[in-house]
């Protein structure tokens, strides 16, 4: 908000002590960089779509039965890292943007910010927005 100084004496004075402008520059730079995913952080998003929410679940003694038995794999990735992309974008396939906070806190725990979120979730969104109907 600026003030208009009615008073000539004291308006130099104010002027000799107002601090100097900042350069254009700098108020238009970004605190941060722009948010963005790698190709390898790409597939495992369009991986989890497939994906069941029963994924997300730790394997039982009869899961891992099953398993053996049909000859079925575990989707669980070895990197903490990619698994909690996975998770989350599971979740983002399953339920939007209505994920439970303590995913997402896993999910930035990761190393992660919530730039990335924003634009996996936008990305997961537009994805449903733009799919056909099934027949």
């Amino acid at each position: 908000m600026a003030y208009l100084c009615f008073d000539p004496i004291n308006a130099s004075a104010a002027a000799r002590t107002a601090p100097a402008p900042l350069p254009a520059a700098d108020l238009l730079s970004p605190a941060e960089p722009a948010p963005r995913l790698g190709a390898l952080e790409w597939s495992v998003v369009a991986l989890a779509r497939n994906d069941r929410l029963s994924s997300l679940r730790a394997p039982g003694r009869m899961t891992t039965a099953m398993r053996v038995l049909f000859r079925q794999y575990n989707r669980m990735l070895a990197d903490d890292r990619l698994e909690a992309l996975r998770r989350i974008a599971v979740l983002g396939w399953h339920h939007g943007y209505s994920v439970p906070s303590h995913e997402v806190a896993r999910f930035l725990r990761a190393g992660y910010s919530h730039g990335q979120y924003e634009l996996m979730m936008d990305s997961i969104s537009a994805a449903h927005a733009t799919r056909q109907p099934r027949r």
